[in-house]
């Protein structure tokens, strides 16, 4: 108990508002007493009866996001939640209703250190907090912009805290509302229900100033397309591309459902070819996935963060990456070395590729700083989209997000983490190709069937060991159908001949290799705590050459 009683608590300081591997039972986070009511009828049909609507439902009604005949409510805050839902439910005015959950921007803070942009080219240079990568993991973004920079046709929304439109970085690829920009200052000149949206949406105010008063948004918006090749600052994925923003996070960079569903709206309502969404929370919702599924049926491409607690998202969904729509594409973050994050979200049918998210360099409003998260990841891969976009103009949002998950690059860490091969990758996806086969890969070594299980579950305070020989073999990988166990607590470790620790693996690893160990022979040795007893492994083959 003390043990997990530790682990709420880092939870907590963290701040990230996924639903933890330990508290996936917990309620999700809502504005206390505010409510999401979707109408059956249109809301039109209740224009000069608000006060009629209000009566019938018994709250005080806020506000209206009329294009999806949707309805905010206001409780008094004493009410219990499931109640209220229960009670409305069986209102024949309503459709839908649900709390208006809450949600926090999606990133894991490091120092800001001046870094290197590893992800678009990693030639095994040391990251920002000074880790080596491996040369190759990366995007192929040099091999890419051979062939596209980018092009001012294609709209990327960056649905977030907003963006720093007056960063140089930035400027130049902003998103302009000609209709507004040319028009009168004070007036909808477009007749879109926002007055003055020049460079994108504020959804918490209603206002057309999406100005960035946290960071987290530019820097999403400098990896997609910081502008490439004028000799200053960094260089997105796209060179060449339009950021629109809309801010629904606020300066600490949490936002309702309203606001999301308002955000998300408007980025259909003008245009948006692909909308990057690094930030989730809440539980499912039935209308930010209406709104969702609107997007879709617009011809967006909806990228989303995996989430950021290390939590299986077959087993533990994470909104809004797990809705089940066509164009949500779920984004997994890797390090420069390759490995998954070790905090990042992972599901072998939910999350579909891994993009760089560990110690990357972009445009805050503070200038340039590293940050991490499967924030960081999202995009990458919003980028990659932007490029195949501008290049091919007649694909569709779905086919965007098929090329990009079957041209993933394969990736030993991500095996069983993700849908698609691995690591998405912009030259592959631009020129509709299989990346080569990875030698060095363990899965496509020969490999001899092996039966080496722990105890299931194993015991607390316990030690096992075991070994493995493949005689004549120069190098092995131990291959492990199943692997649970307590992550940071019980481990695996792996010895070669001469008694050195070469590796060890905790946490949720099924369908996975070891490291790769040099020599004919390994051993594993298997510890546990005294507490929190899970499942353990299965060991079935040892792959070698």
């Amino acid at each position: 108990m003390k043990r997990l009683m530790e682990k709420a608590r880092i939870v907590s300081v963290v701040g990230a508002f996924f639903a933890s591997a330990f508290a996936v039972a917990a309620q999700p986070e809502a504005v206390p007493g505010e409510f999401i009511v979707k109408l059956k009828q249109p809301l039109s049909t209740y224009k000069n009866q608000m006060n009629v609507l209000s009566q019938e439902l018994g709250s005080y009604i806020k506000s209206t996001i009329p294009g999806q005949n949707i309805v905010v409510i206001k409780r008094p805050v004493f009410e219990i939640q499931s109640t209220v839902v229960k009670s409305l439910s069986q209102d024949p005015n309503v459709e839908v209703i649900e709390p208006n959950y809450i949600y926090r921007a999606n990133r894991t803070p490091n120092d800001p250190m001046l870094g290197q942009l590893w992800g678009m080219l990693n030639v095994g240079q040391k990251d920002s907090a000074k880790q080596p990568g491996v040369a190759g993991t990366d995007i192929g973004a040099v091999q890419a912009w051979d062939i596209e920079t980018g092009s001012k046709d294609v709209i990327v929304a960056v649905i977030d805290t907003g963006v720093d439109y007056t960063n140089a970085d930035l400027t130049p690829n902003m998103w302009t509302n000609n209709a507004e920009l040319n028009g009168k200052a004070g007036i909808d000149d477009d007749g879109n229900g926002v007055v003055d949206d020049v460079y994108g949406y504020n959804a918490i105010n209603n206002s057309g100033d999406p100005k960035d008063d946290h960071g987290h948004g530019s820097h999403c918006s400098g990896t997609i397309g910081a502008k490439g090749d004028d000799g200053k600052g960094i260089v997105g994925v796209a060179w060449n591309t339009r950021i629109m923003g809309v801010k629904f996070l606020d300066a600490n960079g949490s936002g309702t459902l309203e606001n999301a569903i308002k955000g998300i709206e408007y980025a259909t309502k003008m245009g948006a070819k692909i909308m990057s969404n690094s930030w989730g929370g809440g539980g499912f919702s039935q209308t930010l996935k209406d709104a969702i599924e609107a997007s879709n049926t617009a011809g967006a491409l909806f990228v989303a963060a995996a989430g950021n607690e290390a939590n299986n998202n077959d087993a533990n969904p994470s909104y809004p990456a797990s809705y089940q729509i066509a164009n949500v594409l779920s984004v997994a973050a890797v390090d420069n070395k390759g490995n998954i994050a070790s905090f990042s979200n992972y599901g072998k049918t939910s999350v579909h590729v891994g993009a760089p998210g560990v110690n990357i360099l972009s445009t805050t409003t503070n200038g340039y700083e590293s940050w991490s998260g499967t924030s960081m990841a999202t995009p990458h891969v919003s980028g990659i989209a932007a490029l195949l976009a501008s290049h091919d103009r007649n694909l569709s949002n779905i086919e965007l997000k098929n090329r990009i998950i079957t041209t993933a690059r394969p990736l030993p860490a991500l095996r069983g983490k993700v849908r698609g091969a691995g690591f998405a990758n912009a030259y592959a996806a631009l020129t509709n190709t299989l990346p080569p086969v990875d030698v060095n890969d363990p899965a496509n070594w020969q490999s001899v069937a092996q039966s080496v299980s722990s105890a299931h579950p194993y015991k607390e305070k316990s030690t096992e060991t075991f070994e493995v020989n493949v005689p004549g073999a120069k190098e092995i990988a131990l291959y492990f159908s199943k692997f649970q166990t307590e992550r940071g607590y019980d481990t695996v470790q792996f010895f070669n001949a001469q008694g050195k620790m070469v590796g060890e693996m905790s946490g949720n690893n099924d369908d996975s290799f070891s490291p790769v160990i040099a020599g004919d022979y390994v051993k594993i040795v298997f510890k546990s705590d005294d507490s929190i007893n899970q499942y353990g492994f299965d060991i079935t083959k040892a792959s070698w050459r």
